[in-house]
């Protein structure tokens, strides 16, 4: 589906007509800010079951979905820093949107320092949840930013205000579908490849106890 997308993007769809071949980023940054934002939430949602039942598994969902947010939101800035650059001829604006999404990136990048330096599974696993669920809050605010500071210099809706029609709006919905499968497959192989790893401790741990004793 990436590359049936790559070959929509550089093949089929037609060049924007103000913006040039440049616009064809566009086709790239709004699906992987989709991602983030679709990551994020899993985060936000895993984090609240996971202190609502402390099941282990949840932690698991959420810190391979962050993992996942995280690595998109950096494609979203560099993406939109390349974009920025051709439009407005500065790698990075004070934007709103860029200022919101910086914020973001910020927030998961401490939510993984935060598991790196508590070693105990069940104390990880809850201090990581309320910053998952409380960085959360920066989600909505990076996708209202425009409507939230009109003087931002991205432009408004025009995706869903019509600006974006016909094999345009196609390759963008098709994109959006591939990023999709795409993070629900880096979800389920991320997941499991946690979840090995953490029984794979917890038998390292049972056979160093069990020689011990």
């Amino acid at each position: 589906m990436v590359l049936v997308a790559l070959a929509m993007v550089f093949i089929f769809v037609p060049t924007e007509a103000n913006q040039g071949v440049i616009q064809r980023i566009f086709y790239f940054h709004v699906p992987v800010a989709w991602v983030s934002f679709l990551a994020f939430f899993v985060t936000f949602v895993a984090g609240i079951i996971y202190l609502a039942k402390r099941n282990l598994f949840w932690d698991i969902i959420a810190s391979a979905s962050a993992e996942i947010g995280l690595i998109f939101t950096t494609l979203v800035l560099i993406t939109g820093s390349t974009w920025a650059h051709s439009e407005w001829n500065t790698w990075w604006v004070w934007d709103a949107r860029l200022t919101a999404s910086l914020v973001l990136w910020l927030i998961y990048v401490s939510y993984f320092i935060i598991r790196a330096f508590i070693g105990e599974d069940e104390h990880r696993a809850r201090f990581a949840a309320v910053v998952g669920i409380i960085g959360f809050i920066d989600v909505p605010i990076v996708a209202l930013a425009v409507q939230l500071a009109p003087t931002s210099h991205h432009p408004g809706g025009s995706i869903f205000q019509g600006g974006v029609k016909g094999f345009m709006l196609v390759t963008l919905l098709f994109s959006i579908a591939a990023f999709t499968v795409l993070y629900i497959l880096l979800m389920v192989v991320g997941a499991r490849i946690k979840e090995n790893a953490r029984e794979l401790a917890s038998l390292k741990e049972a056979m160093e106890e069990e020689n011990h004793g």
